[in-house]
């Protein structure tokens, strides 16, 4: 699953691998990688696929869940086709309380004891998921997983899911899409050395490798 995952991610270029024209996050992070999975979104085939996988991975876990949660916005339409599959209810969580109406952070129907399974498209640093964790847990219901697409394999984001007792599943990861990026001749082998070390040091990747 990993492999055929980040197969199809190169091929749209939904990833792309730039380590000596790096990406600057809003953060100000420098990256040699960049991820845009609401890319897919408009490509019939190769979402189906990524639902599939997305089944797939719910089936294997033995994932149990009675609501299927998107993390605003780029998990939104991932949870509605997976919703859609399982027929099952869907929610969706905003970043914060909204400031009007009915300032809702959770958007749908949520009965206390409920159990979520929340979907997200992409985990940094694991940030946007752990806030809809714990708004869900503030409802009075369970949350006991997380599954993404792909996963930058930041330890910050392993801790932060530790610590908040959720266990995140994804389809494909870092190291996939660079051996894969590799494999496919998208890099070269010093390359891929040289991008490999990222996400091991991502504050200081830049400096300490002389790319500017």
């Amino acid at each position: 699953m990993k492999e055929e995952v980040a197969k199809i991610l190169l091929k749209l270029e939904a990833v792309k691998i730039r380590p000596w024209n790096p990406f600057k996050f809003t953060s100000g992070m420098i990256s040699p990688i960049y991820i845009d999975n609401r890319y897919v979104i408009s490509f019939p085939k190769e979402r189906k696929q990524i639902v599939d996988y997305l089944m797939q991975l719910i089936d294997e876990k033995n994932l149990e869940f009675d609501v299927i949660a998107g993390v605003a916005t780029a998990g939104i339409h991932w949870a509605a086709w997976l919703a859609a599959r399982c027929n099952k209810p869907m929610i969706y969580i905003r970043g914060k309380t909204k400031g009007h109406g009915r300032q809702n952070q959770v958007e749908g129907k949520l009965e206390p004891g409920q159990k979520v399974l929340v979907i997200e498209d992409h985990i940094s640093t694991g940030g946007s998921a752990i806030i809809a964790v714990d708004a869900i847990r503030d409802a009075n219901c369970v949350v006991n997983d997380c599954i993404a697409i792909t996963t930058y394999e930041f330890e910050k984001a392993k801790t932060a899911f530790s610590e908040t007792k959720c266990n995140i599943y994804t389809l494909t990861d870092f190291t996939s899409l660079i051996e894969m990026a590799s494999d496919d001749g998208i890099i070269d082998s010093a390359d891929k050395d040289l991008v490999l070390k990222w996400n091991k040091d991502a504050l200081n990747w830049a400096k300490h490798n002389n790319i500017v």
